[in-house]
């Protein structure tokens, strides 16, 4: 490890368990794969300020139709029902000028229980949502930011731009299927937030070495950068290996989070990208 490697300082804010039963409001489809979903319920107290917060969104059993999640027990503590099936996905939430939640879905068509729920979701649905359990705020010191991702990132990427200040330099690699998922960021391109779009064309979504190619060119100016890239564990290893090991950048500049893994159900997004990597 470089010794000389500069560091960065992320705080972590702890939030208040709740889960919150909220009702389908709306839908749209912001991209040809990816549908925003809108809900009301009760949203006091709800807290995000993380550009990377998650919540756990509760579903309803595809075959009977219930819908089981835990719940706040007397101590504060959380309560979980026992004897059912529960059926969770973490989402990055969003918060619309209304005050309401709003969840994007990637419509990949791949029969799992929350894309089946987003295609053929209707007005007066129910879902319940946990969380966000914390926050991990922005990086403090850095002068710089590359921010990576396939479409199950793009929510994300969303919120650290509208996170960051204006004046921050940020460089963003989007791995999408075609120019027609382009719309989703669009807007929030401007002179100091540069876009690359990756075309991955009829390739299989974690399938390729778009975002390792594109990290590896990407320009790196003077003083201190933060990377943060989001998406199919098994593509981000190398993006990872390549921060980590070739340019020898400090832990705490570094994130690569696995939102997903080709061939396993319900990934879990806290595991190491890179489980040989003592510090991830």
């Amino acid at each position: 490890m470089n010794l000389t490697s500069p560091t960065l300082t992320r705080e972590r804010v702890r939030h208040e368990f709740a889960v919150r039963p909220m009702t389908v409001t709306g839908w749209r489809d912001i991209t040809p794969r990816m549908r925003r979903v809108t809900l009301a319920g009760p949203m006091e107290g709800f807290v995000s300020t993380g550009p990377g917060d998650h919540v756990k969104v509760f579903f309803p059993h595809p075959v009977t139709g219930e819908l089981h999640a835990p719940r706040v027990a007397p101590d504060g503590g959380i309560e979980r029902p026992q004897g059912v099936e529960l059926i969770s996905r973490d989402y990055t939430p969003l918060v619309n000028d209304r005050g309401e939640l709003e969840l994007d879905f990637f419509l990949h068509g791949d029969g799992g229980p929350a894309g089946d729920w987003a295609a053929r979701v209707s007005e007066g649905d129910q879902i319940d949502v946990a969380g966000p359990r914390g926050s991990k705020l922005a990086p403090t010191g850095a002068d710089w930011f590359v921010l990576g991702g396939d479409e199950s990132a793009l929510p994300a990427l969303s919120r650290w731009l509208r996170i960051l200040p204006e004046t921050a330099d940020v460089t963003v690699l989007a791995e999408v299927h075609d120019a027609d998922d382009e719309a989703y960021l669009a807007h929030l391109a401007g002179q100091n937030r540069r876009i690359t779009w990756l075309h991955r064309g009829d390739a299989l979504p974690g399938t390729t070495a778009l975002l390792e190619d594109a990290a590896r060119a990407v320009a790196r100016p003077g003083g201190v950068g933060f990377f943060w890239f989001g998406g199919e564990a098994g593509t981000l290893k190398p993006v990872r290996r390549y921060l980590r090991r070739e340019l020898e950048l400090d832990a705490s500049t570094v994130e690569c989070s696995g939102y997903w893994k080709r061939g396993e159900a319900n990934h879990d997004h806290h595991a190491p990208v890179d489980p040989e990597d003592p510090e991830a």
